[in-house]
């Protein structure tokens, strides 16, 4: 196996060891076609779909903590 591919290997691994020991990981699931659209307006706000979606989730929680509705 030549050098760059082992090395390459070897950042894999610490990557997915380091990411199992930080992150929890969930799966949500949304209705084909969904994504897509998620996926586009993470993008205009310069945003990954992760980041969209973490930060939704925390701007509904603050709002449900402060005694907000939905």
């Amino acid at each position: 196996m030549p050098k760059k591919e082992r090395d390459m290997k070897k950042q894999t691994e610490w990557s997915r060891a380091y990411n199992a020991k930080t992150y929890d990981r969930l799966y949500p699931f949304v209705p084909k076609g969904r994504k897509a659209e998620i996926q586009a307006v993470a993008d205009t706000q310069g945003e990954t779909l992760n980041e969209f979606i973490v930060k939704a989730i925390d701007e509904r929680m603050k709002r449900l903590q402060e005694g907000g509705g939905n």
